[in-house]
C-alpha cells in the first residue's frame, strides 16, 4: 500500500485493537513505515524480508516499527538474530520471530525467544506438526495453545536426516514432475 492508503486502512481497523499491522508499506521504505507508525495506534511490525542487523538498525533510526518479526534463517542465524533482539530491546521494540523456514528454524527461534526480554509471540504456521513432526526428534510439544520448550540440550530437537534426505526432490523414488 501507499502510506496514505495504509493510514486510511489503519484508522478504520484501530477500533478492533489488532496485535499489529504487518508491513503496511514495503519494509525497505523505512520513511514510509515511520509515517504510518506515527499515524496509528496499531503497532507496526516488519522484518521477515530483511536480512541484516543493519536493516534493523535503520528501522530503529527511523522509529519505523514497534515489533520486529525477523526470520532467524534470513538474518544470519542465532547470533545475528540475538543481536537484533538486543538492539530492539534497548529501544523498547518487541520481537516476534517469523518462523517459516522449517523445524530447525523453529527450534532455534524458540531458544532465542526464551532468552529475549522483549519477546512478544512467535509467528508461525499452525503447530509445527505434520512434516515438522516427521523431521524432528523429538517432535514439538504444545499445551493449551502454547509451545512447550524442550528440556534437551542445544536446540532441543534433532533433525532426522534420513527423513530429510528422502524428501529431497532428486532422491530415489521421488518424481520431479507432479500430476494434478
Amino acid at each position: 500500500m501507499t502510506p496514505a492508503a495504509a493510514i486510511r486502512f489503519a484508522r478504520r481497523v484501530e477500533r478492533y485493537d489488532p496485535l499489529w499491522f504487518e508491513e503496511p508499506v514495503p519494509p525497505e521504505n523505512m520513511r514510509a513505515l515511520a509515517e504510518v507508525a506515527r499515524a496509528t495506534s496499531i503497532p507496526i511490525t516488519t522484518g521477515e524480508r530483511l536480512t541484516s542487523k543493519y536493516d534493523f538498525a535503520r528501522l530503529l533510526e527511523h522509529r519505523a516499527a514497534a515489533i520486529f518479526n525477523f526470520d532467524l534463517g534470513r538474518v544470519g542465524g542465532i547470533l545475528e538474530a540475538r543481536k537484533i533482539a538486543m538492539m530492539a530491546e534497548s529501544h523498547y521494540v518487541q520481537v516476534a520471530p517469523h518462523v517459516y523456514g522449517g523445524p530447525m528454524i523453529a527450534a532455534a527461534s524458540i531458544q532465542l525467544s526464551l532468552s529475549s526480554q522483549n519477546f512478544l509471540i512467535m509467528e508461525g504456521i499452525e503447530r509445527f506438526d505434520g512434516i515438522y513432526d516427521e523431521l524432528t526428534d523429538p517432535p514439538f510439544t504444545w499445551r493449551d495453545g502454547f509451545i512447550i520448550p524442550s528440556d534437551r540440550p542445544g536446540l532441543g530437537h534433532d533433525l532426522r536426516e534420513d527423513v530429510a534426505r528422502a524428501l529431497r526432490p532428486n532422491s530415489p523414488g521421488r518424481s520431479l514432475i507432479r500430476s494434478y
